[in-house]
């Protein structure tokens, strides 16, 4: 329930309802922005600011969406129901316009995500239209919106031959022109023009006689008659049969595509009806960019919980005049159901009440909001205002007694999900009288379970809002320094009036001013002198407060820049290990080549021993500075000795998710701890930390140098390499092979014996290897196995 029936206008939301017209597209979109009405259906108001909420989303962040073109067609639709209308080439050309329009957005759904846009793709979801008609209209419209040539074979011939008829009737018009002017019949500078759909030449009037043909018109002056020779009136008449003839061919057109339309016209009117919702849906989401409106959480009971809620209309306002505007958080819920704020004159009030209202309104009608959208709206059955003033002279009504009628209807019909909103509570008669009847109907009021707010100057109303569970007194903040409001509200305290102070300011006399005082009584002046000490108390913590904040920030961002530093040091150091990496490759592969070209020319130039000695020297001598290379790198990420226990200050931690990390414990406060990293200090949770050996810890920082632990081919071989090699049920391609390569490692480590295990089988791998180890001059001999071991099936190897 609505009360009263004038709040669109006392709230501004028939100002809001003008905005969305101006942003439709078309009357479809402008006549549901008509519509629009406040409802009590939860689901419904969920949908329809959902559906205004994607809409948003798509306008942000779609730049594939199409742009909309929409023409209102209801009428020559509905005409199209009676057999043989047609529409024209304008309505035709409209109809293409509006309908592809809607198949482009149809399109662009069709291929986002199933989940995604859900409640814009409801709007349709029972839409079906065939796009065969909308194909043909392209195929025979111009972008003028007229007919081709080529829309049937018909109109191509009778336009090909009007084509040719025209240019031969300007031909002999120039003919019979130029032969009038060379008589002095016509002005020198006469052109042939049409008049009555015909070609005429213009004659002067005293020679009208002298050309045969039919008077057409004449000049506004009457010194001019045009005149249609005689030699013009057939091809005359032929063009105008064949013009007739094209009319008739494009009725034809017309009509046979009208009837086309007419087989889905119920759909081509459903379709109307979803781009009349999609236009006003559209218009929603422009308002609500406009206003930086957003799509808070939405919940089915009665509250308010609203953060840096704005009023739309001071907004705009405000925009256009570039001040500031001061946004208003406010809460109700079951604890403080009704809030009664007071404080100075042109403080806010009235527009923290409006702001509340109107909000409320818009949500329920389907509107986002201006608001945070960390806020939350609730939802309410009823919204019951008070504002302005009501003073009827027809019915004989004053202000307070219109006040009183509308707080006789609050009483008869609040309940639970009401939510009133009251400006100027009580005012209007004698105050004492008036506090009085107001208290009693505010008591009722929240007795009933209704929700509120209220402004008011009335002690008594601060009091009963003190005492009273479930109400809460809130005030509007106001500078003494430089008295002026700051029109931010404040919950929890009621607020001055700061009469006295503004009259002070105006210059009141002195001894006035105490009189007042005097008259006004010790309690009154002690209760509002507290107000005021109350709020400047309040205005102190304040700014403590913000100095809180401000040091806060300041810690937090020398914070940021300490891990950040340290980072940029993890950072390093992982760039000198990948370096030192990167160079033990490079070295690596150079020994590597010297060690396969040693290799190469042991085996090519069939080196004597003494070279053979040489060369491994040279090998051992690798093989030393690769061990001195690992023994000065150890492992970059030691394994720590976690040794668990409570943290305390003065202990060696190291990070869980970055075990290189460690440092030792400067404080302890509540679950942070505050490490030393090397020359930085940081704040750490405890529950990333674990305790770890203060010896090994130590030991570790006192290492300068970071090492990097070599893995390489090289050291494989020579650490892992094996005397013996089996050859049995292989190739003898691939077990030569093998063997050379096998061969080739045994001469880098310096073996002295080799065992090779070939099988006996017929005696051909056996065969093979032996031709093949003769090849190696470092081979000293080699046998059989001893018969125990293997036999002729194996074959011992003596190396130099």
């Amino acid at each position: 329930m609505i009360y009263p029936r004038t709040i669109e206008q006392k709230l501004g939301f028939d100002k809001l309802r003008s905005r969305l017209e101006e942003l439709c597209s078309s009357e479809l979109g402008r006549e549901w922005v008509g519509n629009m009405r406040f409802s009590k259906d939860f689901r419904l108001v969920e949908r329809l600011t959902r559906q205004t909420a994607e809409m948003v989303e798509i306008l942000k962040h779609e730049v594939s969406f199409p742009a909309q073109t929409y023409v209102d067609l209801r009428k020559p639709l509905r005409h199209l129901k009676i057999e043989g209308a047609f529409l024209t080439e304008e309505e035709l050309f409209d109809f293409k316009k509006t309908f592809s329009s809607l198949l482009e957005v149809l399109r662009f759904f069709d291929k986002t995500e199933p989940r995604q846009y859900s409640e814009l793709k409801s709007l349709f979801e029972q839409l079906h239209l065939d796009d065969y008609v909308i194909r043909r209209i392209e195929r025979i419209l111009n972008d003028q919106g007229k007919l081709q040539d080529h829309a049937s074979p018909q109109l191509f011939e009778i336009r090909k031959q009007l084509l040719n008829l025209r240019q031969k009737l300007r031909k002999q018009a120039e003919r019979v022109l130029q032969r009038a002017q060379s008589l002095g019949y016509t002005p020198d500078d006469a052109q042939p023009t049409l008049r009555n759909g015909r070609i005429v030449i213009p004659v002067r009037v005293e020679n009208k006689r002298q050309l045969k043909g039919f008077i057409q018109d004449e000049s506004n002056t009457g010194q001019t008659v045009y005149i249609e020779p005689a030699e013009l009136v057939e091809i005359n008449n032929d063009i105008r049969e064949l013009e007739l003839e094209e009319k008739r061919e494009i009725i034809r057109i017309l009509s046979e595509v009208s009837a086309q339309i007419r087989e889905q016209l119920p759909a081509f009117l459903q379709g109307l009806e979803v781009i009349a919702k999609l236009d006003f849906v559209m218009a929603k989401a422009k308002l609500a960019m406009d206003m930086n409106a957003t799509a808070p959480a939405f919940v089915e009971r009665p509250m308010v919980d609203w953060r840096e809620a704005v009023h739309p209309l001071l907004l705009f306002a405000h925009r256009e005049s570039n001040k500031p505007i001061v946004p208003l958080s406010i809460r109700l819920d079951e604890e403080q159901r009704i809030i009664v704020i007071s404080g100075p004159n042109a403080g806010g009030k009235s527009i923290a009440l409006q702001t509340v209202g109107l909000l409320q309104y818009m949500w329920q009608c389907g509107l986002l909001i201006p608001v945070s959208e960390h806020s939350t709206v609730g939802f309410f059955e009823d919204i019951f205002i008070d504002i302005g003033d009501e003073q009827s002279i027809e019915n004989d009504l004053s202000t307070y007694s219109s006040h009183l009628s509308n707080m006789r209807f609050f009483l008869q019909h609040a309940r639970e999900r009401t939510l009133f909103l009251i400006d100027e509570f009580g005012a209007g008669t004698e105050p004492q009288l008036g506090g009085a009847i107001a208290e009693a109907i505010l008591e009722e009021l929240h007795a009933q379970g209704a929700y509120g707010v209220l402004n008011t100057h009335y002690g008594n109303l601060k009091r009963l809002a003190d005492r009273t569970p479930g109400m809460v007194n809130a005030a509007m903040r106001f500078d003494l320094d430089k008295l002026e409001p700051l029109y931010q509200l404040v919950i929890g305290q009621a607020g001055s009036s700061y009469a006295f102070e503004i009259a002070r300011k105006i210059g009141l006399p002195k001894k006035i001013l105490q009189r007042a005082k005097e008259k006004l009584g010790d309690d009154a002046f002690t209760y509002d002198k507290l107000l005021k000490e109350l709020a400047e108390e309040r205005k102190r913590y304040e700014q403590l407060r913000q100095q809180t904040e401000e040091e806060k920030r300041r810690l937090q961002k020398e914070k940021e820049a300490y891990e950040k530093k340290l980072a940029e040091l993890q950072e390093k150091r992982s760039e000198w290990i990948r370096r030192a990496k990167r160079e033990a490759k490079e070295l690596l592969a150079d020994v590597n080549r010297k060690i396969e070209n040693a290799i190469r020319e042991i085996r090519e130039q069939q080196a004597e021993q003494n070279k053979t000695k040489q060369i491994r020297q040279e090998i051992e001598q690798l093989k030393e500075q690769f061990a001195e290379v690992e023994e000065a790198a150890p492992d970059q990420t030691e394994d720590y000795e976690v040794i668990g226990g409570e943290i305390q200050a003065g202990d060696w931690v190291r990070l869980k998710d970055a075990p290189e990390t460690i440092g030792e414990v400067m404080e302890i406060t509540g679950k942070d701890a505050r490490i030393m990293i090397g020359q930085l200090v940081s704040e750490v949770k405890l529950n990333r930390l674990e305790r770890i050996s203060r010896r090994q810890a130590k030991q570790q920082m006192k290492q300068a140098k970071v090492g990097v632990r070599y893995g390489s081919d090289l050291h494989e071989k020579f650490k892992n390499f094996s005397h013996q090699i089996d050859l049995r049920g292989m190739r003898g391609e691939e077990a030569i092979q093998l063997l050379n390569k096998w061969l080739d490692e045994a001469i880098l480590v310096g073996a002295k014996e080799l065992r090779i295990v070939h099988g006996k089988g017929d005696g051909i791998l056996r065969k093979l290897v032996r031709e093949e180890l003769r090849r190696y001059p470092q081979v000293l001999s080699f046998g059989d196995e001893h018969i125990e071991r293997g036999g002729d099936g194996v074959t011992i190897v003596k190396m130099a």
